[in-house]
């Protein structure tokens, strides 16, 4: 049950109209702090989240590739439940912000958290602690990005979201690409601080905790004329089945986007399969070691240089349904270009296709959430969907380090690719266009 907290006084549609035009007002304003914190957010969490710098790192002080698909797996179980939690604090809030930047030094405190036990600890102390971090990273996120992305569509009208995030991770995307070349060839290969990595996390905690800063002091954030009634976390539990199969468009997109993170099955090996092939360590070649690392990890990041500006102007134009398909499929053929690789060249493009499809991958799905159902159900909609996500996202890379294991890092990529064909099938023939039926949402619930 929804509520008016405005009380008596002007009517649902004058009162939308003044909010409508409180945006309109601060546009300009909270437009640049979106983007600021959003490039440097982007620019720092990349750098952790990019399938090269954690990998390697859990694999140099383990020496194990099943501890790099536990790693991988516990930032992902982290966020399974979290999402929900985080919905059910969320939804009923007028002001999104204060709760935003709680959740969002929490995630920056298991960043930093990884760079201070890199620097000091070493063997099964520094991966223990990473382990927990990763967890607390992936535990965090899950409200973070419910949270974030609700701030954002509150700030951002619909006609504008997808060029926005479109310039910001250009932008993002090319300080990232420049620095993660700088951290694999001089930091990681030159032990910078007596550990590259830690000194490479250190470097992306500073980074997001700048765009952090930007938001807080720039974003001026309206009240909504109405939100949704408080009910205990118990009672909100009823209304997941109407959420999920009130619309079935929005059923069959939690589906589709389930499967495609099977892609994490074999994500998490990308790097250590490169460079198996290639015939490089990291004890008999730091160098050039570090040198691979560095250009692969540019590779990827720079697919964001050059890919977003596709994806976000797409979007806002033909919604993000169509970009969620194309980027499918582009990750389909980079894994498959990846698998027939067998030279730097060949595995950079094949990298550079991977970090394209992740980047419209990302896009499509935290912005088409929005376009699903009433808005006061928006906040619970994109939890139900982000923890489907994470539950795949955390059960794939064990499958992953159990392929490997037991058959090698080309079995975990063909699972990887069965994934995705059945995400694009799903996709393609029970996945429809939100946009084009944006007038015809559920009607608004009683006031009361």
């Amino acid at each position: 049950m929804d509520k008016d907290t405005g009380g008596a006084g002007p009517s649902e549609a004058e009162a939308d109209a003044a909010y409508d035009r409180l945006v309109e007002k601060d546009l300009k304003r909270n437009y640049a702090a979106h983007y600021i914190h959003g490039m440097l957010g982007m620019t720092g969490f990349r750098l952790v989240n990019t399938p090269t710098f954690v990998p390697a790192y859990l694999h140099s002080i383990s020496g194990s590739d099943a501890w790099v698909g536990i790693g991988t797996s516990l930032q992902q179980l982290g966020g399974i439940v979290s999402p929900i939690i985080g919905a059910q604090q969320i939804e009923h809030r007028k002001r999104l912000l204060p709760v935003s930047v709680t959740l969002g030094l929490l995630m920056r405190a298991q960043i930093l958290g990884l760079a201070i036990s890199g620097w000091f600890l070493g063997g099964g102390p520094a991966l223990a602690l990473a382990l927990l971090f990763l967890f607390l990273l992936g535990f965090f996120q899950g409200p973070q990005r419910v949270a974030f992305q609700l701030l954002l569509a509150k700030v951002i009208p619909i006609r504008l979201r997808g060029r926005l995030q479109a310039w910001r991770n250009l932008t993002g995307g090319l300080i990232a690409a420049v620095l993660s070349y700088f951290a694999g060839s001089w930091l990681v290969a030159n032990h910078v601080f007596g550990n590259g990595y830690a000194t490479t996390f250190f470097l992306a905690f500073v980074l997001t905790s700048l765009g952090l800063s930007a938001l807080q002091m720039l974003m001026r954030e309206p009240e909504p004329p109405t939100v949704r009634a408080r009910v205990s976390f118990r009672e909100r539990m009823k209304d997941f089945p109407a959420l999920i199969s009130g619309d079935k468009g929005f059923a069959w997109f939690m589906v589709a986007r389930s499967f495609a993170m099977g892609a994490r099955i074999g994500q998490p090996f990308f790097f250590l399969y490169a460079a198996m092939v290639l015939g490089i360590s990291a004890e008999s070649d730091p160098v050039e070691f570090g040198s691979t690392l560095a250009i692969l990890s540019f590779a990827y990041m720079g697919a964001d240089t050059v890919s977003n500006l596709l994806w976000g102007y797409l979007g806002d134009r033909q919604g993000f349904r169509s970009t969620l398909v194309i980027s499918m499929a582009i990750n389909l053929v980079g894994v498959a270009s990846l698998m027939m690789s067998n030279s730097l060249v060949t595995m950079a493009l094949a990298f550079f296709l991977i970090g394209m499809a992740q980047s419209g991958y990302l896009m499509s799905t935290t912005n088409i959430v929005l376009e699903y159902g009433h808005r006061h159900d928006v906040p619970m909609r994109m939890a139900l969907s982000n923890t489907a996500e994470g539950a795949m996202g955390a059960l794939a890379p064990l499958m992953g380090a159990g392929l490997v294991v037991l058959w090698g890092y080309e079995s975990a990529f063909f699972a990887t690719l069965i994934t995705i064909v059945i995400a694009l099938v799903v996709l393609v023939w029970k996945v429809d266009e939100p946009r084009r039926r944006i007038k015809h949402v559920e009607p608004e619930p009683d006031q009361e």
